[in-house]
């Protein structure tokens, strides 16, 4: 039996990580009925501008915050301009059109950087604590406690304030709440920012304890954030959040097994899948009941 508990670290901080960016997916699905596909390719593409920025003799912190930063902007300018025309479009076209916008940045990303990107490892990643099996750095760290933190935040932010009441209040229905005097497009832009913000975060952090692949960062990587947020049905933020851990952990614990570890970037399919299929049968049992 190989041991396990090197692997339990990476997958919290891989899990955390997973559970950020679904936090944001539910959180914008909720409040403009978009499932947002190009998650990846804007924290993919915010990271690669740090890289730009610090191999350019920049201040780390000041690149960081840059990439962050493009993060919110980049997302706040696609659901400003193309949100309202999309509003009222089926949710799969609104979703295909944040695959488009994916597509278009992985390209550009494709012409601008090549074999030139190395890594991008955060300062952080240099602060470690280790004790008997455990060996855990600052960024790891991070990618644990700041995810629970944001959960945390975020489920306050929408049960206790006026803009949280707004974006709850969207997500049942988006018309009776314009015609109760609700800035619609404020409400939709702060989340559009708000959750940019989180992807280009994550973004930074995945580079850290994954790879800086092109790729993999705009798709293969963030599919597992999504798979959580489809096991949580786009609704609920704490399934989200701990599906994310799960399916974290899981894909790390993979590699320990030597036969098992290329198929780990398959874990988030697969516990999605099982999920939706559990589902599928309890609707029908429950229907059966009725």
């Amino acid at each position: 039996m190989p041991d396990l508990k090197p692997f339990i670290v990476i997958g919290l901080a891989l899990g955390g990580v997973y559970a950020m960016s679904g936090v944001g997916l539910v959180v914008l699905f909720r409040t403009t009925g978009v499932l947002n596909l190009a998650y990846g390719a804007v924290g993919a593409l915010g990271s690669l501008v740090a890289f730009t920025m610090i191999d350019h003799g920049q201040n780390e912190w000041v690149a960081y915050g840059v990439a962050i930063l493009l993060g919110g902007v980049l997302t706040l300018l696609y659901g400003w301009f193309l949100g309202p025309p999309l509003a009222d479009r089926d949710p799969l076209v609104k979703a295909s059109a944040t695959l488009g916008f994916a597509l278009i940045l992985l390209g550009f990303m494709q012409w601008r950087w090549t074999a030139d990107v190395r890594s991008l490892r955060l300062p952080t990643s240099d602060w470690q604590y280790t004790w008997d099996w455990l060996r855990i750095n600052v960024t790891q760290a991070i990618g644990v406690v700041f995810p629970l933190v944001v959960t945390i935040g975020t489920v306050l932010f929408l049960k206790r304030s006026k803009l949280g009441a707004a974006m709850r209040a969207l997500a049942d229905d988006r018309e009776n709440t314009a015609l109760l005097g609700v800035p619609v497009r404020r409400v939709e832009a702060s989340a559009w920012f708000v959750s940019g913000l989180l992807f280009g975060f994550s973004g930074l952090l995945l580079a850290s304890l994954v790879s800086m692949e092109i790729a993999a960062l705009t798709f293969s990587i963030p599919i597992a954030a999504l798979a959580a947020a489809l096991i949580g049905k786009v609704e609920s933020i704490w399934v989200t959040f701990f599906a994310a851990f799960v399916i974290g952990i899981i894909q790390a614990e993979l590699n320990a097994f030597r036969s098992l570890a290329e198929f780990r970037n398959m874990t988030p399919f697969v516990c999605a899948i099982i999920v939706l299929l559990w589902f599928g049968w309890r609707r029908q049992v429950e229907g059966r009941e009725a």
